[in-house]
């Protein structure tokens, strides 16, 4: 998984300069641009830096929630209670055999198309005794879409499980995107790993300023586990997205296509 995000995380950086635009999305307030902020795997740190970073300026994030561990069942209930978003990322995160080394039962060409959206219906019966509510978002893991060679979004569509799917790609066309016409179940995000500092973060959401669309931002760890974003500049991003509050508006995935929606 880290050398297919690395790869990814590389790619964004190539594709990121792009010229001003027209506003497309009308945002709360007027904002110039929607900030979303998405964190991968329910990773304990997590809990322990991104949870009160957000907090403590009231922002809510959207957190991807895999291979929950039993005892941070709670916390993860809290943050629900909390208002953050809780969605899916499946119950055992089944990427490719290629992304890393993973137990031969859960890497995606064990797995059938139907095999796959079943997981995911029941990573929504966890989500919903977390949360309460009865429809969630999904990431797909590692960004991927195929299940035993087959890609399943199609079938995920069809069976109306999710509202939406992000997955883990970015080009400049998005900083000026028509959120209310985007295809739900292909969202974009730029992911941010190891070696990543605030002035980057800050960039990326200035270009969708620009673009008036909106900035869908990816993390893994903060402050530990792995992919991890050093917490003093995932810190001091918040404190710049604060400063900035009348520019910018920190929502949820879900929140920014709702309005998107509601106001095309």
């Amino acid at each position: 998984m880290r050398a297919m995000f690395l790869r990814a995380t590389a790619l964004c950086a190539l594709v990121a300069a792009t010229p001003p635009a027209t506003a497309q999305t009308r945002w709360p307030n007027g904002a110039k641009a929607a900030v979303v902020l998405t964190y991968d795997d329910a990773l304990p740190s997590q809990l322990d830096h991104v949870v009160p970073a957000l907090d403590a300026e009231g922002f809510k994030g959207t957190f991807f929630l895999a291979n929950v561990q039993q005892a941070h069942v709670e916390r993860w209930r809290g943050v629900a209670a909390d208002g953050h978003e809780l969605a899916n990322h499946t119950i055992f995160h089944p990427c490719s055999k290629a992304s890393y080394p993973a137990d031969p039962r859960f890497v995606s060409e064990a797995y059938t198309p139907a095999s796959m959206l079943r997981e995911i219906e029941q990573q929504n019966v966890l989500l919903r005794a977390l949360d309460g509510k009865t429809r969630h978002g999904l990431a797909t893991p590692c960004g991927q879409s195929q299940a035993g060679g087959i890609d399943y979004l199609e079938d995920l569509r069809k069976a109306n499980l999710v509202t939406y799917v992000r997955g883990v790609f970015y080009t400049p066309a998005d900083a000026r995107a028509n959120v209310a016409k985007v295809d739900p179940m292909r969202l974009p995000a730029r992911g941010f790993g190891e070696g990543a500092v605030a002035e980057d973060m800050i960039a990326f959401v200035e270009e969708a300023e620009r673009g008036g669309g909106w900035a869908v931002l990816l993390f893994h760890g903060v402050g530990g586990d792995y992919l991890a974003v050093p917490d003093a500049e995932h810190r001091k991003f918040v404190a710049w997205l604060a400063a900035h509050r009348g520019e910018v508006w920190v929502t949820t995935l879900q929140g920014a296509l709702d309005w998107a929606k509601a106001n095309p």
